[in-house]
């Protein structure tokens, strides 16, 4: 394709919307975001591990667990470089413009897509239009082939505009699973970023309407656990058995029992069990999924040790071994209100902007914490914004869809909030800057944290 991105929009969101992979997996997306950025034409690409260290990921899959995923890509006409330079799950990339002397700017958009099985109502616009999810059990719920289509179209702006710095976009894998934001936020194209930008599309706000910045996105870990018991006859000597199934059900209660906390929201939920074999057999084994979330980072860290310590106890009471792994997690982590003032103040000179709205309460969890976090401690600023989109039914449905009026909003308010960072036309108050012009990067590295708790989760 030749034509640029701004031309094709909904185009293009379309044809990603048409083949979601999940997190981990997206390697037939990576092929046609590293087709378009090449097309665009940047100074660095970095695709899979060249964009940051395979180490770092987090929810990182068994090796097999990707080899159908790779077939399938290669079916839809990945490129095989591609395929080589992502293989084991190493997905996702990073492009970076380099314009001479100024500011250090990034974008960060998600990539993956989840297991959600797309509805097939013919009133379902994707089904009426004809490019539904050609994925059985995989589709787009929640809006990332949108962002990953403003981020293209952004970049092109940008490479086109007379911007003078360094531009970033980070294409981020996995961020369902929690598990892609900590390897880029550990990768060497964080550094010196003076300006970062998250985005995301509805959220319950209609079209026309942009949130300038977030604040109380929920920090999160979640965990899988194992009991390890004795197997016995249940008939016959049950006796003999160490019950995996009754340590399970003992740890889902004592879950539930973790004390709220005094200084702010905690949430703990067990969403997954399974346990044993048959009707007459004492249960071996018994595994479950779990998640903990707190206000600040410090209160995640109080329900993710209470919980460990509740399943430990359930384990030790059935006679059980424990296996206790925290598999994705990321901090919290608010919008910088320098910078969502500065978002505010571009949204409303942008075609289709009808309100703008300076700062929501997220009230969820999202990986780009971890990006913002490394910005903010390094003095930097971030915000994560949110483009207006009206949307049918919720995120994470089979009938969640996107109201395409709402791509090039996001683009116009993307692309002008950052050449207006780059050009220092405006300041912390939104009036004409001072001599030194631009954002005021100063900042307390500690806000975004909410204060400590001051609790020990072993007391």
């Amino acid at each position: 394709m030749t034509r640029p991105v701004a031309e094709r929009l909904v185009e293009t969101r379309r044809e990603l919307h048409e083949h979601p992979e999940p997190g981990w997996r997206e390697f037939y997306t990576t092929s046609r975001l590293v087709e378009e950025i090449e097309r665009i034409g940047v100074d660095e690409l970095a695709v899979g591990r060249e964009a940051y260290d395979p180490d770092d990921r987090m929810g990182v899959l068994e090796e097999d667990a990707y080899d159908e995923w790779v077939e399938r890509a290669r079916d839809r006409g990945a490129r095989e470089d591609v395929l080589e330079r992502t293989a084991g799950g190493v997905t996702g990339c990073v492009a970076v413009l380099e314009r001479g002397e100024g500011p250090t700017v990034g974008l960060r958009v998600d990539i993956d897509g989840l297991f959600i099985e797309e509805s097939t109502d013919d009133d379902h616009v994707p089904v009426a239009e004809g490019f539904r999810s050609e994925t059985d059990g995989v589709m787009h719920a929640c809006g990332h082939d949108a962002h990953m289509t403003m981020g293209l179209a952004t970049l092109e702006a940008v490479a086109e505009s007379d911007f003078a710095g360094r531009f970033v976009v980070f294409f981020q894998p996995a961020e369902e699973l929690g598990g892609g934001g900590h390897p880029m936020a550990e990768s060497r194209f964080i550094e010196g970023i003076d300006y970062l930008f998250a985005v995301h599309v509805g959220l319950g706000h209609p079209t026309g309407r942009v949130v300038a910045g977030i604040e109380r996105a929920l920090a999160i870990a979640h965990v899988e656990a194992t009991f390890h018991g004795t197997s016995a006859h249940a008939g016959k000597s049950p006796e003999e058995g160490d019950n995996a199934m009754q340590a399970l059900g003992t740890a889902i209660s004592n879950a539930y029992g973790i004390p709220r906390h005094s200084e702010g929201m905690t949430r703990v939920n067990v969403g997954y069990a399974e346990a044993g074999s048959a009707s007459n057999v004492i249960a071996d084994r018994a595994r479950v999924e779990a998640e903990a979330r707190g206000e600040t980072t410090a209160l995640k860290e109080y329900g993710k040790s209470r919980l460990k310590r509740a399943f430990r106890g359930a384990a030790e009471s059935h006679g059980c071994e424990l296996e206790f792994e925290v598999t994705t997690e990321c901090p919290r982590a608010d919008s910088d209100p320098e910078l969502a003032d500065h978002v505010a103040s571009v949204a409303e000179g942008i075609e289709g902007v009808t309100e703008v709205l300076p700062v929501a309460d997220f009230g969820a969890s999202e990986d780009a914490t971890y990006l913002m976090d490394r910005v903010q401690s390094n003095g930097g600023l971030a915000t994560y914004m949110i483009v207006g989109t009206d949307h049918p039914t919720g995120h994470h449905s089979p009938t969640f869809d996107v109201d395409e009026e709402s791509l090039p909003i996001g683009v116009g308010v993307l692309t002008e909030a950052i050449l207006g960072v780059e050009g220092g036309d405006v300041s912390a108050d939104g009036d004409v800057p001072a001599t030194d012009g631009g954002v005021s990067t100063d900042r307390d590295p500690s806000a975004t944290d909410g204060g400590s708790t001051g609790a020990d989760a072993d007391r």
